[in-house]
């Protein structure tokens, strides 16, 4: 089979063979590289999370997820920043000086861009259990001293209302600050912190 163009049988199987290889190729090779891609799982867990805080109470606490980390959200009354300064002696960190424990725009004595709203990991910096919230003054459980904040029943260390760590328990650091910041005044853009608002 030969015509005046000098297209051959030979020519024509070759291009067919190499046309069709390509194609395999690409078949292969489209799921080889989506398999890079991040699972919507794992977009999930890293990306960032938002949470409305308008309708938070004074004194009431919300939870998130971020990263697959509880995220606390408190909304503290006047009365409970009062008690910050109260308790400063107490504290084995009061200033927040381990840097990596949270952003330079939370290193203050409320650890927090705004007062009233502090966010924390929920997640104790000596085995990783989960502290509760115990906000009361003095439970009967807790002491005549407890000034309220949050306390890790695994091995009881103590947190006060700002996340710091007090003296003489086993966890070692105040509780981290995750990267955060305000989309607008009521609404907390957590993982993702272009500098505070």
């Amino acid at each position: 089979m030969t015509d005046s163009s000098g297209f051959t049988r030979r020519h024509f199987l070759t291009v067919a063979t190499a046309v069709t290889a390509g194609a395999g190729a690409v078949a292969t090779a489209v799921p080889f590289v989506a398999s890079f891609k991040p699972s919507a799982r794992a977009q999930a867990l890293g990306a960032p999370v938002e949470r409305d805080v308008s309708k938070l109470e004074p004194g009431a606490m919300i939870k998130a997820e971020w990263r697959g980390r509880a995220i606390f959200i408190l909304r503290r009354t006047d009365a409970m920043l009062a008690r910050l300064d109260d308790v400063a002696d107490e504290l084995e960190d009061p200033n927040s000086e381990v840097s990596d424990q949270q952003p330079d725009y939370a290193a203050n004595s409320h650890r927090s861009i705004y007062p009233e709203y502090l966010v924390v990991e929920g997640v104790c910096t000596h085995l990783g259990c989960a502290p509760t919230p115990r906000f009361e003054v003095a439970p009967a459980d807790l002491g005549a001293d407890w000034p309220g904040g949050f306390f890790c029943p695994c091995h009881g260390s103590k947190f006060d209302l700002a996340g710091r760590v007090f003296k003489g328990v086993p966890a070692p650091y105040n509780l981290k600050v995750p990267p955060h910041r305000y989309v607008n005044p009521t609404t907390i853009l957590i993982g993702a912190d272009s500098g505070s608002s």
